[in-house]
């Protein structure tokens, strides 16, 4: 596993560049003996058994890098080892996971599993990409749980916020700004800033506290003179695992009176029960439960998934990336710990 990392480290897979890597994780994998090898675009995918009654758990990491921070003192193309770490571009986010997932995957697979079990990379997952991760879904099939691999010290993201980004507008009537004419486009905006500013959503996830909204971006007026008849604001919405962005949409549009329009409302949240299985199984592992700020292929499950992998976060995206070798290892182990057996 660590020798497929370092030869995946070598290959610059930036998002929306990543059909060298793939090519070579799918070579890897058919040499290594892996039946089943699907490729869909720059995603692959293969499975234990063929879809039948059983249920099935989908087990998913990322082939994509963002490009290189500035401040390397390394080549982030040339992986290196030193006192128990691997250094190189991708080995935290997301190889640690990738390599540590398959791991599991091979374990588990050699024995009689009361699921379907599918092991997934996929593309684009750094810029929420189309020709990634759904890409994939409608090639596997009905999926019943999925493990989603990031780096989070192996604790469970049983929670993710999402995002949803709205364009807004106020509308008023232009008139002479020395006379009292016109309606102040700017001035009913501010009724309905007020209103992102200050509401609170009742469902507050323990993990996720409230859903966030932010007016980040406001723009209106031609001239001084003018009283303008139209004001453009922009607003943040970050969802907390208690509501969908649909359902956020309809009670925003409900509650202010400018126009709203959504960006895209598919970068959702996600909320996994405590009383889920999986979760059961890695509290009795000691595992601990957490809500995740960042965004991952979890926000694109329409199934309940759980965040989990070896590595930390906070090394992602940042100069000498690197992921600890023993962290790799334990992270198989865990998984399988995991996962084995597991009655969903």
């Amino acid at each position: 596993m660590i020798d497929l990392l370092q030869s995946l480290i070598r290959i610059p897979s930036f998002s929306r560049e990543e059909g060298a890597a793939c090519d070579c994780l799918e070579g890897w994998l058919k040499a290594s003996g892996f039946t089943g090898v699907h490729r869909v675009r720059n995603n692959l995918w293969m499975e234990s058994e063929a879809p039948s009654d059983k249920p099935t758990i989908l087990l998913n990491a990322h082939i994509d890098t963002v490009r290189p921070a500035s401040g390397y003192t390394r080549d982030p193309f040339t992986p290196e080892v030193e006192e128990g770490r691997l250094y190189g571009l991708g080995s935290n986010d997301d190889g640690g996971s990738l390599v540590a997932l398959l791991e599991a995957y091979s374990r588990l697979i050699a024995k009689s599993q009361p699921y379907r079990l599918v092991f997934s990379v996929t593309a684009e997952e750094e810029v929420c990409g189309k020709e990634g991760f759904d890409l994939l879904l409608p090639e596997v099939g009905k999926i019943d749980f999925g493990v989603i691999g990031e780096p989070t010290g192996m604790n469970m993201a049983v929670a993710e916020k999402g995002l949803m980004v709205l364009d807004c507008m106020a509308h008023g009537k232009s008139g002479h700004a020395a006379r009292n004419e016109g309606i102040n486009a700017i001035y009913k905006a501010l009724e309905d800033i007020e209103w992102f500013r200050t509401y609170q959503f009742p469902r507050v996830s323990d993990f996720l506290g409230p859903v966030k909204m932010s007016v980040t971006m406001i723009s209106a007026g031609t001239q001084h003179n003018v009283v303008p008849d139209t004001c453009s604001f922009v607003v943040d919405v970050r969802s907390n695992g208690l509501y969908s962005n649909p359902e956020l949409l309809e009670l925003i549009k409900e509650a202010v009176s400018c126009d709203v329009k959504e960006r895209s409302t598919r970068i959702g949240s996600s909320h996994l029960p405590l009383e889920h299985p999986a979760v059961v199984r890695g509290l009795s592992l000691g595992l601990k439960p957490f809500g995740s700020p960042t965004t991952s292929n979890q926000a694109l499950c329409p199934f309940p998934t759980l965040k989990i992998g070896p590595g930390d976060s906070a090394r992602s995206h940042a100069p000498d990336e690197y992921i600890g070798l023993d962290e790799i290892a334990s992270g198989a182990d865990t998984y399988v710990k995991l996962l084995d057996g597991l009655k969903i």
